[in-house]
């Protein structure tokens, strides 16, 4: 069963930068597609970013030029570069990933606990 464990939030101030990670760990497994997604207080989960396996990237529109999303595929992890953030950043930030087992026929989708980031003005 493999876990998706996010690290990297916290507190910042507006205009700052905060880094989060997500390492999928367990065994037997390829990470496809991985992507965060976060849910601002009071609001719906909304897409952040995703890559590929291959590394092409997809964001929503209010994040394009300030978040970056890459991935080490040799650990596993997907990285989420935030920089100039927003008091509307602020949300609880989920991991997601498409997971394929070597002994399965189709890929099944994980989310991870999530992380806070807040963003203060």
């Amino acid at each position: 069963q493999v876990q998706l464990v996010e690290s990297g939030g916290g507190l910042a101030q507006a205009g700052g930068s905060l880094r989060l990670s997500c390492a999928a760990s367990g065994s037997g497994f390829t990470a496809n597609a991985m992507g965060w997604y976060r849910q601002p207080p009071g609001k719906q989960r909304e897409l952040v970013a995703t890559i590929t396996s291959a590394g092409s990237t997809t964001y929503a529109d209010s994040m394009k030029g300030r978040f970056t999303i890459s991935r080490d595929n040799a650990k596993n992890t997907v990285y989420l570069q935030m920089n100039s953030l927003r008091p509307e950043d602020t949300a609880v930030y989920y991991c997601n990933a498409d997971i394929m087992y070597s002994y399965a026929s189709r890929q099944y989708n994980y989310w991870g606990e999530g992380t806070q980031v807040t963003v203060s003005s």
